[in-house]
């Protein structure tokens, strides 16, 4: 049966819809634009087998499971020498050369430490094009001023672009499973640092976002040292009120550079 693994705890779905994978590779484009492709979780290699039409040099495959690494190397040949068997959050990416793209449909229950891994590697990855369970990819996705818009925004548009391409429903998949699914692009944005240190960055926004129903003013006091600040007009917003910009801002507000 044709289609595209998808693991999730509760068995595994085989995409069946072929338009949905013409859609995917059609969303990456020309692959030639890249130094390295990378697919994450291939499983059948039906995706794939629409990534390697050209048979790119600069394709590769992470792929844990023994059945489906043995699967893909007597299916697609062109593989051997290209397959990396491992768990790709454990992968060696010093592989990887810029611009890279990641593209799969990325495990849910590991989704986003995928998106944050891939963020710690922002030098080197330029686009992203990965399907998601909806949920977390309209998460990824969302801008402010959205109940959806939260850490795995902020953190991720502080890098790249977002963009929500198109649902995948469930009927797509062969069993259907429970969820829809959604398919986005990250596309790295020209400035790959901050205004402000990343790790106090962080810690502001996952620390704002932690109590996502007050005001910055109360989320934040903690970590105020002085406190005539908290009189800033930012501090009577929610944190789902504020840009990237603007939490940048708050960071260099609350840890002014000494």
């Amino acid at each position: 049966m044709s289609g595209l693994y998808l693991k999730k705890s509760l068995g595994q779905h085989f995409l069946k819809d072929e338009s949905v994978l013409q859609r995917i590779a059609g969303a990456i484009g020309d692959l030639s634009r890249f130094k390295t492709v990378v697919e994450i979780g291939p499983g059948m290699g039906a995706l794939t087998a629409y990534l390697i039409k050209d048979k790119p040099d600069n394709f590769y495959v992470v792929e844990l499971d023994d059945r489906w690494a043995a699967h893909l190397l007597q299916t697609h040949p062109i593989l051997r020498g290209k397959l990396i068997h491992q768990d790709f959050l454990q992968t060696d990416l010093s592989f990887l050369q810029n611009p890279a793209h990641i593209v799969g449909n990325f495990p849910y229950n590991i989704s986003s430490q995928i998106v944050f891994r891939i963020i710690d590697h922002r030098d080197v990855v330029s686009e992203m094009t990965g399907m998601f369970q909806k949920e977390v990819a309209l998460r990824i996705a969302a801008k402010p001023g959205s109940k959806a818009y939260g850490v795995m925004s902020v953190l991720a548009q502080a890098f790249y672009d977002c963009e929500y391409l198109f649902d995948v429903p469930p009927e797509s998949f062969n069993p259907p499973p429970k969820v829809m699914s959604g398919v986005i692009r990250l596309t790295r944005r020209a400035t790959k640092t901050l205004s402000c240190n990343e790790d106090e960055f962080k810690k502001v926004v996952k620390t704002a976002f932690n109590q996502r129903r007050k005001t910055m003013r109360n989320s934040l006091k903690e970590l105020v040292i002085d406190k005539a600040i908290l009189e800033n007009d930012t501090f009577n917003l929610r944190p789902e009120q504020l840009s990237v910009a603007a939490f940048e801002e708050l960071t260099q507000l609350i840890y002014p550079v000494k």
